[in-house]
């Protein structure tokens, strides 16, 4: 048997696995099978990125969630569905949107076997390793803005001193894996369902949102 080294994941990259010059259809059939770091072997299945390559935004958000995990597909559990009530209410049609998350598979603890999975968020090692898969879907989509939903999808994008609390709701302009890059900065919307004012944290939301309206035009 081999030793636990050789493992493809103990390089902690998903590089090897992206294959070059492949399309979103190709890209998101590579992505189920990548081992490019431990989460694969938990999770359900990978979850990658849904939308088309014509999308004028991209929302980055941080991981699936346990029904995302289930169903395969990206921003389809309560947080999702928020979102998409948000995105309508600022201007930005959902459906026009293409969504994806930093990390594509679901990392999560259990207080006990056979109890609800409880999300854990990635570290950052984890976060650099699925960094390959963003950089695909980027360099295939080419948004004209990112919208970056919460902490851990800021620091993907923009290193591991982004504070979404400091810039969140304003336009920023920077190179991202070699591309300029527009992004506007807002907070996950799962935090909105856990903040003790939800309304208010709901309406913060919509505002930055906004922003992303108006700078699409």
């Amino acid at each position: 048997m081999s030793p636990r080294t050789s493992a493809p994941e103990d390089a902690y990259t998903a590089a090897p696995f992206v294959p070059d010059g492949a399309g979103l259809a190709a890209l998101r059939e590579a992505a189920a099978g990548c081992r490019g770091c431990p989460l694969h072997r938990d999770a359900t299945q990978t979850v990658f990125g849904a939308g088309n390559t014509g999308a004028r935004v991209m929302l980055v958000g941080e991981q699936p969630g346990d029904q995302e995990d289930r169903q395969g597909r990206p921003f389809v559990g309560p947080a999702g569905k928020l979102l998409d009530r948000a995105l309508a209410e600022a201007g930005i049609d959902p459906g026009e949107a293409y969504v994806t998350n930093a990390v594509k598979h679901f990392k999560f603890t259990r207080a006990e076997p056979r109890k609800r999975r409880i999300h854990k968020a990635p570290t950052l090692r984890e976060t650099t390793a699925c960094g390959p898969w963003l950089a695909a879907e980027l360099a295939l989509v080419e948004p004209e803005l990112i919208v970056v939903l919460g902490a851990t999808a800021g620091k993907a994008l923009l290193g591991s001193s982004f504070r979404v609390t400091e810039v969140r709701g304003t336009v920023l302009e920077e190179e991202i894996h070699g591309r300029p890059e527009r992004l506007v900065p807002t907070v996950h919307p799962s935090a909105v369902l856990r903040a003790e004012d939800r309304e208010g944290a709901y309406q913060g939301l919509v505002s930055d949102l906004r922003v992303a309206a108006r700078a699409l035009g």
